[in-house]
C-alpha cells in the first residue's frame, strides 16, 4: 500500500511538473522568427505630440517696457504616418517615417502694470520626412529595446509667413530642419510588433519671419520648435 501511494505521488509531481513545463512551453512562444532576417519591411505610426517654441529674447525686450513677459507652453496634437525601415546588421537600422503633424504652440505675453496675460496659439500642420539610425538590443523572446537618432526636415503648410491678414501677431516661416533622440520597446506578437516609442525632436533653424509692424517681432529675436512625441508604431 505504502508503494502504491508513493508511485501515485511520484506520478502525480510528474504530472505536474510536465503541465508547468508545457505552459512555460508556451508562455514563450517565438512570435515571428523570421523576421529578424528581412532585409526591410513596412509599417504605420500614429501618436500624439507636445510642442513648445523655444524663445530667445532681443535686447529691446530688456530695454523697452512693450512687454513684462513672453512665454511658450507645451500643446498637444497628433501625428499619423508610414514607416520604412532597411536592415543594416544586426544591431542597427536605418528608417524612414514620412508623416503628418497636427501641431499647436501656445504663446502667453503679458503687457506692464498688468497681471492678465494674452493667450494665443499657433497652429501648424507639418509635412514630417525624419530619417533615423535605429540601434537594437539583443531580442529577449519577443521583447526587444532600442535607442534612436536621427536628423529631420519639417515643411509646415500652415505657416503664415506670407500672409497679409491683419489680425496676425506673429509670423512664422514653414521650413525647419533638426535632430531627434528617443527610445523604443518592441512586443513581437503573432503577425506584428507592437512597438510604443518616445523621442524629442528639436528645430534648429530660426522660425521667426521678421515683420516690422508686429510687436511681438521687435521683442523676439529667435524662436525654435521643440516637440515631444510619443508614438506607436505597428510594424509587419
Amino acid at each position: 500500500m505504502k508503494q502504491l501511494l508513493r508511485f501515485r505521488y511520484i506520478i502525480l509531481v510528474i504530472f505536474l511538473f510536465s503541465g508547468v513545463q508545457q505552459a512555460a512551453g508556451q508562455r514563450f512562444i517565438l512570435n515571428m522568427p523570421e523576421h529578424d532576417q528581412k532585409p526591410y519591411y513596412f509599417g504605420i505610426t500614429f501618436g500624439l505630440n507636445f510642442s513648445q517654441y523655444r524663445i530667445r529674447y532681443t535686447d529691446a525686450f530688456a530695454q523697452t517696457d512693450t512687454f513684462k513677459r513672453i512665454q511658450s507652453d507645451f500643446s498637444p496634437g497628433f501625428n499619423l504616418g508610414l514607416m520604412a525601415n532597411l536592415r543594416l546588421n544586426k544591431r542597427i537600422d536605418v528608417r524612414m517615417i514620412p508623416s503628418l503633424s497636427f501641431a499647436e504652440k501656445k504663446l502667453m505675453y503679458t503687457y506692464p502694470f498688468t497681471d492678465s496675460s494674452i493667450n494665443k496659439s499657433i497652429e501648424s500642420i507639418y509635412l514630417h520626412l525624419p530619417l533615423q539610425l535605429k540601434f537594437k538590443s539583443d531580442r529577449i523572446h519577443n521583447f526587444r529595446f532600442y535607442g534612436m537618432l536621427g536628423a529631420k526636415l519639417d515643411y509646415d503648410l500652415a505657416a503664415n509667413a506670407r500672409s497679409r491678414r491683419n489680425d496676425e501677431f506673429l509670423k512664422v516661416k514653414p521650413l525647419d530642419a533638426g535632430y531627434e533622440i528617443g527610445v523604443g520597446f518592441e512586443f513581437y506578437n503573432a503577425n506584428f510588433i507592437f512597438s510604443p516609442e518616445i523621442k524629442l525632436s528639436q528645430g534648429l533653424m530660426n522660425q521667426i519671419y521678421k515683420d516690422q509692424n508686429l510687436q511681438l517681432t521687435n521683442s523676439i529675436e529667435q524662436i525654435n520648435t521643440r516637440m515631444i512625441v510619443i508614438s506607436i508604431h505597428l510594424e509587419g
